[in-house]
């Protein structure tokens, strides 16, 4: 198994991707913290792994995320997938300046304290890996809203992690991974966009299938599986970049 012995945060654990990447890293034998804002989610998680353990923590709140690395003790693997409150299928010029940056402020919080308090950690045993996960639209997309302008400030706190860090033995990685169609719902992507329905999300389902490069949308065994290797002993060579799990719809 490729993470035994590992003890690994998942911030954001209850979601969809969360949930995926928190049971891969349990199955390849890591001990697993899941993290997140809803118990009951979390706990849906939990009783999939059996033995992973659950936290109630809000990852903008700094003296919360703070306690409980105390209480976790030694990390290894940290990775912030919590949700931003993007707002998404509007114009710039039509958008509510709140509705932009509320993915900017909450992206890059909750990216930084807790890829902070992990960093700290982790430096001082000489080892660690730090994991985030974006949708890599830093490279302009129309009808985002603020989620290119978030994504763009993630890549660069990864990459300046990594540099900072790298000398005391800490990686820090991302993955982009752009339209999971399991992570639709009407009900998740109406909240982006109130105009949409069921049948408008399989139209985007398969206008995104469209898009890439393999005609292929990923799916959450392989963004978990990416993930689960990122974490890994095998990545030893890795840091500073994002690894693509787009199915090459975005390409750079």
């Amino acid at each position: 198994m490729l993470l035994t012995d590992k003890t690994a945060i998942v911030y954001g654990a209850g979601g969809s991707i969360g949930g995926a990447v928190a049971r891969a890293f349990a199955a390849e034998g890591a001990r697993v913290h899941l993290v997140g804002r809803t118990r009951e989610t979390l706990q849906a998680v939990a009783d999939d792994i059996k033995d992973a353990e659950v936290a109630v923590v809000d990852a903008l709140d700094e003296a919360a995320v703070e306690e409980h690395l105390a209480r976790v003790g030694d990390v290894d693997i940290s990775f912030n997938l919590v949700s931003r409150g993007d707002v998404q299928g509007a114009p710039l010029t039509e958008m509510p300046v709140d509705d932009f940056l509320r993915p900017v402020v909450n992206g890059t919080r909750a990216g930084f304290i807790t890829a902070r308090g992990a960093a700290r950690r982790m430096a001082e045993r000489g080892s660690g890996v730090i994991l985030t996960l974006n949708s890599g639209s830093a490279h302009g997309s129309p009808m985002m809203g603020g989620t290119g302008p978030a994504d763009a400030a993630i890549d660069t706190l990864v990459r300046n992690l990594a540099v900072e860090c790298g000398p005391r033995g800490v990686r820090a990685v991302g993955l982009w991974a752009a339209g999971v169609p399991e992570t639709f719902t009407v009900e998740k992507l109406s909240a982006v966009n109130p105009a949409i329905d069921a049948a408008a999300v399989q139209g985007i389902i398969d206008q995104l299938a469209g898009m890439r490069m393999t005609r292929r949308n990923p799916t959450l065994a392989d963004v978990a599986a990416t993930a689960v290797f990122l974490a890994s002993d095998h990545a030893a060579g890795i840091t500073g970049t994002f690894v693509n799990v787009t199915g090459g719809m975005i390409a750079r």
